[in-house]
Order: structure tokens, then C-alpha cells, then sequence
């Protein structure tokens, strides 16, 4: 069967190249080229296993979380000078 194929330049020069250096057709380099990727896709698993997380309850919260913003950076705060002061 004859078909039109657009080839990017860089693959067709690696085509080219290898079927020249195996003393083959073009043709039949493409050919075994594409048999041997379909063939690959084919042996795949068709369905991977869906990863799941499990999730626990971790009870109430000790503090406020609509405001978890602003008691992270009062933590972040908190730390900065502990820092500062052990320097000294």
C-alpha cells in the first residue's frame, strides 16, 4: 500500500541513516520502525492501577484554621527571633 508521510527532517535523516547502514530500503526501515512501536504500545498494560491515598481524621483543630495564614506567619515570626536572640 503507498502512502504520503510527513516526516520531521531530523527523524527522516536517522531513517536514512540506519537503513543505509543495514543495507535496506528506506521503505522497509520505516516499516519494521513502525511494527516494532506498535508492537510496543500493544504489550503495554492497557490499564494502569489508579493510585488511591488514604486519608485519616485528625480530630479538631486545637486553633482557628480560617486564620492559618495569618497564625503561620505568626510562627514564622516566633522563630525569626528565637533565632535572633541565640545569637547574641
Amino acid at each position: 500500500m503507498r502512502s504520503t508521510v510527513r516526516l520531521d527532517d531530523d527523524l527522516m535523516l536517522d531513517l536514512k541513516a540506519k537503513a543505509q547502514s543495514e543495507g535496506i530500503s528506506l521503505a522497509r526501515m520505516l516499516n519494521r520502525t513502525l511494527r516494532t512501536g506498535l508492537k510496543v504500545e500493544r504489550e503495554r498494560p492497557a490499564i494502569r492501577q489508579q493510585f488511591q491515598q488514604n486519608s485519616y481524621a485528625m480530630g479538631t483543630p486545637l486553633v482557628d484554621v480560617d486564620k492559618a495564614l495569618a497564625l503561620a506567619g505568626t510562627l514564622d515570626d516566633q522563630e525569626v527571633i528565637q533565632k535572633m536572640s541565640l545569637r547574641r
